[in-house]
């Protein structure tokens, strides 16, 4: 836009020559257009299309939606002084149209790796890694397993919400790998030493009877245990984060379990220790002279058992290993199958099958093997030469020898577990409260007043 405005009187304007005594004013505006597309605006000038002299520095600033950022400015855009900042001057020398562009801006995005211990999972949002947006908040559920409970949340746990509940959330400001923790919950138990009795409380802490030459009951100091086993004259317990501890004699190192480490499950044979680690494979420590501490090249095992002087082991597949001395054939087990469950005894191997009903091998002096008429069975248990059977209905069943009552369980009701002793067997009802007969001495059956719950 220019404007031409002429001054005087009897002026004669030619093209190119201006007269003597006229006096002439030229004026030159210029028109800015500016626009933008939807995804913003320019608050300065505004939008529209506005008028200035030449040579004015208009200020240009363009604001983006949320969510969208400031690309650059089009157009007639020769003297914009930055095309690429949002809020910058143009200088007018001549008409101008401009435009100024936006554009979607990709949200931060940061992963979170999740990941369990064993004896649970993250349900919510999954195990893995999965990315997320910044400030997204992102609901964590951890479950345990059954026996197990959830602990806490370690890794990256700055914006956890709350790292001792296993139904939580995280705020997502950065990239997290956290992993939910399980430890063994301590599940009433009873066991059943060669000469003593031991006792696991719901509270973690143990208690134990019987003859104590050794100190093999002194374990009144025990914490956080999830399963305890006696032998001879030792007693062993696991505790909730996979490691051990012992007490008794240790004549034979079968005490020597400090070193231990991700053990899910123990037992104690006569006078040697043997632990279920959770890749499989199984450790022993104690007296080796027949070999039953010749574990180290077992795999996929499921379950262990320590007998007197031989130690089982049930496969994944149902199968079963075994070690030691094999007098009376108590080894012979080399063609079972379909196995869920084995127990070893003084001199006897027992095993529950799938279908409820029991096999064993070894000695035979007192019926103790002949099981071939037991049914719906679902937990044994093999003393010194006597065997005892766990029924859905919470009745016991036992055969073999009874020279101190140690079979008298047929008036036993709503028992939860059983475990046979040399000669002694012991249960836990359904009240948590125990129940003993056998012999007696050194009041190992003195369970009576016994609450495990």
């Amino acid at each position: 836009m220019r404007r031409i405005v002429l001054i005087g009187i009897g002026c004669l304007l030619l093209v190119g020559l201006t007269l003597p005594g006229c006096v002439t004013e030229v004026d030159h505006e210029f028109a800015l257009t500016v626009s933008s597309t939807i995804e913003g605006s320019v608050s300065a000038p505004g939008q529209g299309t506005f008028s200035y002299e030449a040579g004015t520095a208009v200020d240009l600033v363009a604001e983006a939606q949320p969510g969208y950022g400031f690309v650059k400015w089009t157009g007639d855009v020769g003297t914009v002084a930055d095309v690429n900042a949002a809020s910058t001057t143009i200088t007018m020398s001549e008409d101008c149209e401009i435009l100024a562009s936006f554009e979607e801006i990709p949200p931060i995005q940061h992963n979170l790796t999740t990941s369990s211990t064993a004896g649970g999972s993250i349900t919510t949002p999954g195990e893995g890694t999965y990315t997320y947006d910044e400030g997204t908040v992102v609901g964590l559920v951890a479950e345990a397993d059954e026996g197990y409970k959830f602990v806490t949340w370690t890794g990256d746990v700055g914006t956890i919400e709350d790292i001792d509940a296993a139904g939580t959330v995280i705020t997502m400001s950065d990239s997290y790998a956290i992993t939910a923790n399980f430890e063994r919950k301590p599940v009433p138990m009873v066991a059943g030493g060669v000469w003593h009795t031991v006792g696991l409380k719901s509270d973690g802490t143990a208690l134990a009877v019987g003859a104590n030459a050794e100190g093999q009951c002194e374990v009144g100091g025990w914490t956080d245990i999830v399963q305890v086993a006696g032998g001879q004259l030792h007693t062993v317990g696991l505790k909730s984060d996979g490691t051990m501890v012992a007490i008794g004699g240790n004549d034979y190192g079968q005490l020597d379990v400090s070193g231990w480490a991700d053990i899910i499950q123990i037992d104690a044979g006569k006078q040697h220790t043997v632990a279920l680690k959770s890749d499989g494979t199984v450790v022993a420590t104690g007296w080796n002279g027949y070999g039953q501490c010749n574990v180290d090249g077992w795999t996929d095992i499921v379950q262990i058992d320590a007998g007197f002087y031989h130690t089982v082991g049930l496969r994944c597949d149902g199968t079963v290993a075994a070690v030691g001395v094999d007098t009376g054939g108590r080894l012979e087990v080399g063609e079972w199958t379909d196995i869920i469950h084995l127990d070893g005894g003084a001199h006897h191997t027992v095993g529950l099958k799938s279908d409820g009903t029991v096999v064993a091998v070894g000695r035979n002096e007192h019926g103790e093997c002949n099981l071939d008429g037991w049914a719906d069975i679902v937990q044994v248990c093999a003393g010194c030469r006597f065997t005892a059977g766990l029924k859905p209905d919470g009745t016991v069943v036992a055969t073999g020898l009874n020279q101190y009552g140690q079979c008298d369980v047929g008036g036993w009701t709503d028992i939860v577990q059983v475990s046979a002793g040399g000669w002694h067997t012991v249960g836990l009802k359904y009240d948590g409260s125990v129940v003993a007969v056998g012999t007696n001495n050194a009041g190992r059956c003195e369970v009576g007043d016994w609450m495990l719950t």
